[in-house]
């Protein structure tokens, strides 16, 4: 038997908005999700906004069990929980072995470590709560997940950076199609903690970092980094029979996937892109597309002079003269860069644009770039008829990441 991988559920939690429709609503909208920090001080930066998320775990997951959880574990049972309802999957003692979770994550566990390490190195290893231990491991909140909705198939964390949630997504992919499991919890998670956002802060990566007011244009002339930002996007994935015989509304199918490690020899993106290059010609070959048949390419860009150029010339080298007729948009113009869950997002942004007709614009472009000149859709989203969208992630120490999304039945 022929098995695909198709999408019956989301959960999503951004700072545009929260569940599938709120989510797509907002990006229709071209809404922006950058606010001033409230987790935490910012007084000694010179950047103070991030995509910071306005929600309470309590509404989505009840008091029981959330004392010692930390942020990342709340964000992604939430999603999941979401998920759970939107796909209406029962999760029974009958059918939990044959449910797994893969999620994508890398600094989920960074603030969790950074609290409990201070405590014992100040007061002593003594003084430690034993009861936030298990936050400062990486697998903690996939595992959460495991727990919390009592499931016993497999349960597997990515950290692979910028490409963690692509990568989980295509692992869960390759489950269902090799019949290890009928259904997967799969997507990918990043809070926002004033350690990440030191770090990125410190290697000059954000936009306003240098006191300039902070702006979020992939492909605008202007860009000079990311507005950091937070997320968690959970996808129910199950075998098509498996969810056709449970009658349920399948979103999309999964029609291929690829990726490619580029050990360039230099920190940041090889200007060249050939991994990504070849991440997409891989997910092409085993979606059996040509590059002729993608209507939307949902774009990795983030608002950095070497990603956005180095995308733009991928897609030339692949599509040739059309590429200046496909409609290209990166939603991080409005989410932000959400790192590991960033891939997760924007593949539930293609799912809506399949859904609901739309291609969600690139917002804050105004000042045309010589380098990068395809058809961003700017500002404004666009109605059209969506059957197939490739979602890009890359990542600048060298790992790349391709999904083909198609219409059900398309």
């Amino acid at each position: 038997m022929d098995r695909k991988a198709v999408i019956t559920g989301i959960g999503v939690l951004s700072s545009i908005g929260i569940g599938k429709d709120g989510y797509w609503d907002a990006l229709f909208q071209g809404k922006t999700g950058f606010r001033p920090i409230s987790l935490f001080d910012t007084s000694n930066f010179k950047m103070h906004v991030a995509g910071e998320i306005d929600f309470n775990p309590v509404d989505f997951l009840g008091k029981k069990g959330l004392r010692d959880l930390d942020r990342s574990t709340k964000l992604i049972c939430s999603a999941a929980k979401l998920a759970i309802d939107d796909s209406r999957l029962e999760i029974t003692e009958d059918n939990t072995h044959s449910i797994g979770v893969s999620v994508g994550t890398t600094f989920g566990s960074l603030h969790s470590i950074s609290q409990f390490d201070r405590v014992g190195l100040t007061e002593g290893p003594r003084s430690v709560n034993p009861s936030h231990f298990p936050n400062t491991v990486i697998n903690s909140p996939a595992s959460q997940v495991s727990i919390r909705f009592n499931i016993k198939g497999f349960n597997t964390t990515i950290s692979t950076g910028f490409c963690a949630s692509l990568d989980a997504i295509y692992y869960a992919a390759d489950f269902i199609k090799l019949n290890r499991a009928y259904v997967i919890l799969t997507g990918a998670v990043e809070e926002l903690c004033e350690e990440t956002f030191l770090g990125f802060h410190n290697v000059g990566y954000l936009s306003g970092a240098d006191g300039a007011e902070p702006i979020s244009c992939p492909f605008d002339k202007r860009r000079n980094g990311v507005i950091l930002s937070e997320g968690a996007a959970v996808l129910v994935m199950e075998d098509k029979e498996h969810a056709v015989k449970r009658g349920v509304h399948i979103l999309a199918q999964v029609v291929g996937c690829g990726n490619a490690f580029d050990p360039f020899n230099k920190r940041g993106y090889n200007p060249q892109g050939i991994g990504l290059k070849n991440a997409i010609t891989l997910a092409l070959k085993d979606a059996s597309l040509s590059p002729k048949d993608i209507d939307y390419i949902c774009s990795c860009a983030n608002s950095t002079k070497e990603l956005d150029r180095m995308e733009t010339q991928v897609i030339k080298d692949i599509f040739g003269e059309n590429a200046y007729n496909i409609p290209v948009s990166s939603i991080k113009s409005m989410v932000g860069e959400s790192f590991s869950a960033s891939g997760a997002l924007s593949l539930v942004a293609a799912i809506g644009a399949i859904q609901n007709g739309f291609i969600p614009p690139t917002v804050n472009y105004g000042e045309k770039d010589p380098e990068c000149d395809l058809d961003y859709v700017p500002n404004k989203a666009r109605e059209k008829q969506i059957n197939r969208v490739l979602v890009t992630a890359a990542d600048p120490y060298g790992q790349n990441t391709a999904i083909v999304l198609g219409r059900y039945g398309g």
